[in-house]
């Protein structure tokens, strides 16, 4: 084994965070990102040590603010994060892995399969693509794009009161200000800081909670059929 692809026992909170059978599938895909996700470029040789703290419990913890039996598409998924690491703990959403380059969706199809994730579907494309094509009750985004353009790229993807839950470090707040013309123009009814992972992962994750309104001069967006 080369050093690429050690990677360190999970720590014992990961047994909360990924509780019964989801800590089996977790450890199947951390070992994947540190094999080849590496080898594919998805994922820096460097990361590999930190791949528990900084990633799988990092995105795990979001899965604490995320509604039941909703559906949620990951923008700009990547290697899965966090749209798989949601998945594997949280069965009862429906997950689009939202991914406009082609081998990183062949990357997602492949996990998706390997970890039998049957509420998961890889979709190739952007999200502007996708406007007021499909329409999701949450978004998450991971490191994707500045707040201000995220915004303008999820919201038309949301049902009305639908939460995008972009997840941001320490300038999470300058984000916000320099996003507030375009959280007006999108029609966002509210936005807020929220910390998720208290006691679990150090630092705690910081989410940008933006709540999807009604575009101004736009009728688009639908509310959720119950």
């Amino acid at each position: 084994m080369t050093e690429s692809n050690e990677i360190p026992e999970p720590p014992a909170i990961a047994w909360e965070v990924f509780p019964g059978e989801a800590m089996d599938r977790a450890r199947v895909y951390a070992e994947l990102l540190a094999g080849s996700g590496v080898e594919r470029g998805l994922l820096g040789p460097r990361e590999v040590p930190r791949i528990w703290d900084r990633h799988m419990l990092n995105c795990g913890v979001v899965a604490e603010v995320v509604p039941e039996n909703t559906t949620l598409v990951d923008i700009g998924s990547g290697a899965g994060l966090p749209g798989v690491v949601l998945a594997i703990i949280r069965p009862d959403v429906r997950v689009t892995l939202l991914e406009p380059l082609l081998r990183r969706t062949v990357f997602l199809s492949e996990i998706t399969e390997i970890l039998k994730l049957d509420n998961v579907e890889v979709l190739r494309g952007r999200a502007e693509e996708l406007a007021y094509k499909r329409v999701f009750d949450v978004a998450t985004a991971r490191a994707v794009t500045p707040l201000d353009r995220l915004v303008a790229w999820s919201l038309p993807l949301l049902r009305e009161g639908g939460e995008l839950l972009a997840m941001k470090g320490e300038r999470a707040a300058e984000e916000i200000e320099n996003a507030r013309r375009q959280l007006q123009a999108s029609g966002a009814r509210s936005v807020e800081l929220v910390t998720v992972g208290e006691g679990k992962v150090e630092p705690p994750t910081t989410l940008v909670r933006v709540v999807a309104g009604r575009p101004p001069g736009n009728g688009k967006r639908r509310r959720r059929k119950r």
